[in-house]
């Protein structure tokens, strides 16, 4: 029984009247008619009694009206469900993000999401540091990544959704310390802790830059899987670390003094990135919701990413490399 002929069936069931159900329904008489002797054929049962005076439902027009009227509300339902996945109001995303550096950026997108597309379910994939988020979003595992990159490969586009500040955290006793700005020339004989790196990857490729500004050719010592390990390392005197204002809000580090350089390598962005170009309604909607929520940050096309330039100014171009803090 096809949907046609089951709302057809039920007007019928409910006006016994063909001139009247005919009127309802915005068809001829004559195509109603055709259309219930096409069913009880199919059907291989008589579902109403005809008289020139009256209709009536059978014992099997009677056990029918149910089953129609299940049909008839599921395929509304099925209509409804299609048209909010295809409107963005209801699916899956999946999005990672690198931890508690960048949680309350996550938190605030999540509480837009909810607030402005409650059907959207939105899955959270910590520790992703922003290196293997990327690749993970290259390969589709992953639907959007919250992260920091200098170089985006051309086949993803991001919004910025903040910008943060170069620091450098040392020990408090750290003879540097009481310095309130630290100069490149300083961190000559440094021994350095860092994250995973790479080509790209945005922390060491500032630390690259703070060493062509001083001279120095940083001598890394451990390199931390994370940003909480990280300064774990730099508390327990081990080394010195290149970070982010945005590690140092989040995390706790009582033994640990922040500074700025003296020197603009420039501001870090951290980035809402997905595939270039994707179709999926549900992630199209979370990169609205995050345009709403952070103020409808710069949006970069594939391939683009903003490079801290060799000199005190910041300039963009287009880049291959991808990774990130």
């Amino acid at each position: 029984m096809e949907i046609r002929e089951a709302r057809a069936f039920l007007v019928l069931a409910d006006e016994l009247h063909f001139g009247r159900t005919a009127a309802r329904l915005h068809m001829a008489q004559s195509v109603l008619s055709r259309l219930i002797q096409r069913l009880e054929e199919q059907l291989v049962v008589q579902l109403f009694e005809r008289s020139t005076r009256s209709v009536t439902l059978t014992p099997a027009g009677e056990a029918l009206v149910q089953p129609a009227r299940e049909l008839v509300t599921m395929s509304e339902r099925v209509s409804e469900i299609v048209r909010r996945a295809s409107a963005g109001e209801t699916g899956r995303v999946r999005l990672g993000f690198a931890g508690a550096s960048v949680g309350h950026l996550v938190a605030e997108l999540m509480t837009g999401s909810r607030r402005e597309r409650p059907g959207l379910t939105v899955e959270l994939e910590s520790s992703q540091l922003s290196r293997p988020g990327l690749e993970r979003l290259q390969d589709g595992s992953l639907d959007l990544v919250v992260g920091r990159w200098d170089f985006l490969p051309r086949e993803i586009e991001s919004r910025v959704i903040a910008q943060e500040e170069l620091l450098v955290a040392l020990p408090s006793a750290h003879r540097l310390a009481r310095h309130p700005q630290i100069s490149p020339q300083q961190l000559v004989d440094e021994a350095w802790v860092v994250l995973p790196g790479g080509s790209g990857a945005t922390l060491s490729h500032r630390l690259h830059l703070l060493g062509r500004h001083g001279r120095f050719v940083p001598r890394i010592v451990h390199t931390a899987p994370d940003s909480a390990t990280e300064l774990l390392l730099v508390e327990a005197g081990e080394g010195i670390a290149l970070t982010l204002s945005g590690v140092r809000d989040s995390l706790p580090s009582r033994g640990i003094a922040f500074r700025p350089l003296t020197t603009d390598l420039g501001a870090v962005a951290v980035r809402l990135a997905f595939r270039a170009g994707t179709a999926d309604p549900a992630v199209r909607a979370v990169i609205e919701v995050a345009a709403l929520v952070f103020g409808g940050g710069e949006r970069h096309n594939a391939a683009s990413a903003a490079q801290p330039a060799s000199h005190s100014s910041t300039r963009s171009r287009s880049a291959s490399s991808s990774g990130g803090a």
